[in-house]
């Protein structure tokens, strides 16, 4: 499966949010029009480690090959159309490991990173693009420690990954928190009350303060206060 420059494996892993799509279009057609072969791997690492490696077996479920109509028409919609999973390869637990490595794997927590590199190696993939919060990159910088060439692109709401300004999704919840803030107005000034409105962010308070910054409320608390 290669080809005169390489190629390039694609996921995505964890929630879904609006810009993934158009991210997976864009990385795909840069990568054909400079001559790499584009493979999208379905179900995020749920998908890296269920691939069957034998030719003659339906992967279907598990990885395409990625071209410009497929992206361009994906592209228009939200969400991804290579689906996601919240999969953990290095603690996959004895009921979740795919069933054609059962035999091997069956202790309560199972590391199947091997698995995830044996995978990538059949498939001939060079370089692999994860995007994903911090659950899915973690375990992208495992593999990076593993030898895997790794570039991540971070995708989360909560705005969270170290290294980046601004993460794919963060504006839409930006948004929908200032929306929903506009509409609850009403009801505190009818009933002449205070609200207070909790918003995502695990350990960060991005999804908090910006909202706030563009006049969603009067006052914000955010952990790193």
């Amino acid at each position: 499966m290669s080809t005169k420059k390489g190629v390039i494996g694609i996921l995505t892993g964890g929630g879904d949010v609006p810009g993934l799509n158009p991210a997976i279009r864009a990385v795909t057609i840069r990568a054909l029009r400079e001559g790499y072969k584009v493979i999208g791997i379905r179900h995020g690492w749920l998908g890296a480690i269920s691939i069957l490696r034998d030719e003659h077996a339906d992967n279907s479920e598990h990885f395409q090959i990625l071209t410009e109509e497929i992206v361009n028409r994906a592209a228009r919609t939200g969400g991804t159309f290579l689906h996601t999973s919240r999969a953990n390869p290095p603690a996959v637990k004895k009921e979740e490991v795919p069933e054609a490595l059962r035999a091997t794997y069956n202790q309560d927590r199972n590391d199947l990173t091997s698995e995830v590199i044996k995978n990538l190696d059949w498939l001939g993939i060079d370089y692999l693009i994860p995007i994903g919060g911090d659950d899915t990159l973690s375990f992208a910088t495992r593999l990076h420690k593993e030898g895997v060439k790794v570039v991540a692109i971070p995708k989360t709401m909560d705005n969270d990954v170290p290294g980046t300004d601004y993460c794919i999704g963060f504006s839409t919840c930006v948004s929908r928190t200032i929306e929903l803030s506009n509409r609850l107005r009403t009801s505190a000034g009818s009933h002449e009350r205070f609200l207070v409105m909790e918003v995502f962010g695990r350990y960060a308070g991005f999804t908090a303060m910006l909202p706030t910054m563009a006049g969603a409320a009067n006052r914000c608390v955010i952990p790193e206060c």
